[in-house]
């Protein structure tokens, strides 16, 4: 593949679930039944403009089916460089695995491969160290460095999944330190999640090597791009994004787009016994301070301060800025019928986040809703912060 290749921007996603087969079948028990194979790639291709998707259910044997009905039918075809293509959009196969070290808690991990065959005979080893593999984001019952021995031995890639949440995120649950569990040089990136941004990231000096990927981890159809990342490539495909995430030959991740993280659902630590979000100063006592329960989850900002080994944030000069943008399913008084005017006068989704101006926007929904759009752009919508599994919201327009 020449390296020289003229390159694009291509709008990336690379954690989408799969609720269902196409024969209804569970796959994430807690994802849409809607969120098939064939409906995400016409949702990202038609409807969000994404043309990189990771759809990281792709190991279960119902939907290695399902991709292989797809191709003969003709309605999808193997991408030149890896991955399978369907009307512009290439989708990249991958996995969610769940690890547990011993005397440590679980995290998960993506696991992506470059072509069917090779996902199909992970797939097959998988099944004799998983109870089900049928089903998402199961428990591997082997070490971590033995998983990375074949993912890698496959010609694949390991992208530790939102690391820094509570809930089975790698730095959030599982070590303080990724060498702990991982060898740090078979690390393709890194996942920050929906509560972290980069400048949080920027505490742990162990990350300043990795490429940071911001992705949806959609469980349903309409949450598919609520982060993603603007990659440089000679056009979407599983090479191209090895490339890409390995910073060669031009290719690159140009801007990752993602959640302010007080809108992520785990961003301050929160009381299991009354709900309450414990306020900043609070945050690093060991009881609640409203109701004195010891149920206290630990959010990503105040878990990322009790392990940083940096005082101040650094950034490194190749990475990339990050965007806050707040997803268009946010923005109050933006409900479906509206949102489908905007689809059909522009297109996908990304156009109307990145392409379409005020007064465009205006004249098919309206001045206010143009506005709290444009806002939504550049990070001026004033927020409440989520925490314990909640989101946060969107509260007024700051104008």
């Amino acid at each position: 593949m020449a390296l020289e290749a003229e390159l694009k921007s291509c709008y990336c996603d690379l954690h989408v679930h799969i609720g269902r087969t196409s024969e209804g079948q569970p796959v994430k028990i807690s994802g849409s039944r809607e969120l098939t194979f064939a409906n995400i790639a016409k949702e990202a291709a038609e409807r969000k403009g994404i043309e990189l998707i990771g759809i990281i259910d792709s190991h279960a044997p119902g939907v290695l089916r399902d991709i292989r009905e797809l191709l003969e039918s003709g309605e999808m075809t193997v991408a030149e460089g890896g991955g399978i293509a369907y009307r512009g959009t290439t989708i990249v196969l991958g996995a969610e695995i769940e690890i547990r070290e011993p005397g440590r808690k679980e995290c998960h991990v993506l696991a992506f491969m470059p072509d069917l065959e090779t996902m199909t005979d992970f797939s097959g080893w998988m099944s004799r160290h998983m109870r089900n593999v049928n089903l998402s984001s199961q428990r591997l019952y082997v070490p971590a460095r033995e998983l990375q021995n074949e993912i890698y031995g496959r010609g694949g890639i390991l992208i530790p999944a939102h690391i820094f949440t509570p809930h089975k995120g790698l730095y959030g649950c599982t070590a303080e330190v990724m060498s702990d569990i991982f060898d740090l040089d078979r690390i393709a990136a890194v996942e920050l999640g929906l509560s972290a941004d980069s400048e949080m990231a920027g505490y742990l000096s162990e990350l300043d090597r990795y490429t940071f990927l911001t992705n949806s981890d959609a469980h349903s159809l309409g949450k598919i791009g609520r982060e993603y990342n603007v990659m440089e490539l000679a056009r979407p495909s599983f090479a191209e994004l090895c490339l890409a995430l390995e910073r060669k030959g031009g290719r690159h991740v140009s801007a990752n787009f993602g959640l302010n993280p007080r809108l992520g659902k785990y961003h301050r630590t929160y009381c299991g016994g009354c709900g309450s979000i414990i306020d900043e100063v609070y945050a690093t006592s060991e009881r609640c301070p409203y109701c004195g329960s010891l149920k206290l989850v630990k959010g990503v900002f105040d878990r990322i301060m009790d392990i940083a080994d940096r005082e101040k944030p650094v950034v490194p000069a190749n990475r990339p800025p990050y965007h806050y943008q707040v997803p268009l399913e946010f923005i109050p008084g933006l409900g479906k019928a509206k949102l489908n005017k905007l689809l059909q006068a522009f297109g996908t989704e990304m156009n109307i986040l990145h392409g379409v101006g005020e007064e465009e926007i205006a004249a098919v929904a309206g001045i206010e809703l143009a506005s709290q759009i444009v806002a939504a752009r550049s990070g001026t919508l004033a927020l409440s912060a989520g925490g314990g599994g909640t989101y946060g919201k969107v509260v007024q327009h700051r104008k």
